[in-house]
């Protein structure tokens, strides 16, 4: 299956394509809002020549894949997130709300994060000083156009401060959306056709050097599909820019784990690439 790579750095956005980068000279809303994305970026490359100075510009100053979107996420996509849902609010008493949005039709959505408070591959990404239990949350992330269309994909970390949202379910704004909450990149891949569902997610949490945490799951284990959570989200809101989504998460540390300033999290997805994150605290 052929796929273009998008990558947003500081001198300009670059494709990825056959294994030659090309200059796009369109601004990054105008240009992923291009109907038939794939289409219409193949046509655009083949009246171009491919750019020299690319990989200098993604090495030195490579930046989120986004533009004035805004990123949401959906909860409680996978079984094993149920169930550490329930786990962390058992106590507050909200265990039974996270099992009964797992059966529900409608699913969990709730808004994540714009652009300022998101970063990139490289960059750092925020824990709560005023949470004790904090985790990253690996999410392949959709990229759907103005009609709601999905027309690529990201790697997402949906930071999650899970001592905060165990202790009452009313509390998942705060858990969920502050500054560097949110991580995606390092590009955005926009496939000739929808990701198979045999892709997998991986993730290492490193610390001083040493894998604390190491597994992969298949998106096929997500109990809902991409086309009905964007169906969703775009129900009663509309995004003239597109928007993103993360679809939820199935690789969860367990309870004795908790995040420190200076691990690095990695988080893959083939083919679109390796989002690589360091935990900081907000000074």
């Amino acid at each position: 299956m052929e796929h273009i790579r998008l990558y947003k750095t500081s001198t300009g956005i670059f494709a990825y394509y056959q294994d030659r980068y090309y200059k796009m000279e369109q601004d990054w809303d105008t240009l992923v809002n291009s109907p038939a994305l794939f289409n219409s970026l193949r046509t655009t490359i083949a009246s171009l020549k491919p750019a020299d100075n690319a990989e200098a510009a993604i090495q030195t100053g490579l930046l989120p894949p986004i533009g004035t979107q805004e990123i949401w996420a959906a909860g409680v996509t996978y079984f094993r997130s149920k169930v550490a849902r329930m786990e962390e609010s058992e106590v507050a008493g909200g265990a039974t709300f996270y099992d009964m949005v797992y059966e529900a039709e409608r699913p969990e959505l709730f808004f994540k994060a714009i652009a300022q408070r998101t970063s990139g591959h490289g960059q750092a990404v925020y824990i709560r000083k005023d949470s004790t239990w904090n985790v990253p949350e690996p999410e392949l992330t959709l990229f759907m156009n103005s009609t709601g269309a999905i027309q690529g994909y990201t790697v997402g970390n949906d930071m999650s401060s899970r001592s905060i949202e165990g202790e009452n379910p009313l509390y998942l704004p705060q858990a969920k959306v502050y500054e560097k909450s949110a991580a995606i990149g390092p590009c955005l891949l926009v496939p000739e056709a929808p990701l198979p569902p045999t892709t997998a997610i991986t993730m290492q949490i490193l610390r001083d050097g040493q894998a604390k945490y190491n597994d992969a799951v298949p998106i096929s284990q997500m109990k809902r599909g991409h086309t009905e959570l964007a169906g969703y989200l775009f129900r009663e809101c509309d995004f003239p820019q597109g928007c993103y989504l993360m679809t939820g998460t199935c690789l969860v540390p367990d309870s004795s784990f908790t995040l420190q300033e200076n691990d690095v999290v990695e988080i893959s997805i083939d083919p679109i690439g390796k989002l690589i994150n360091t935990i900081a605290i907000k000074k």
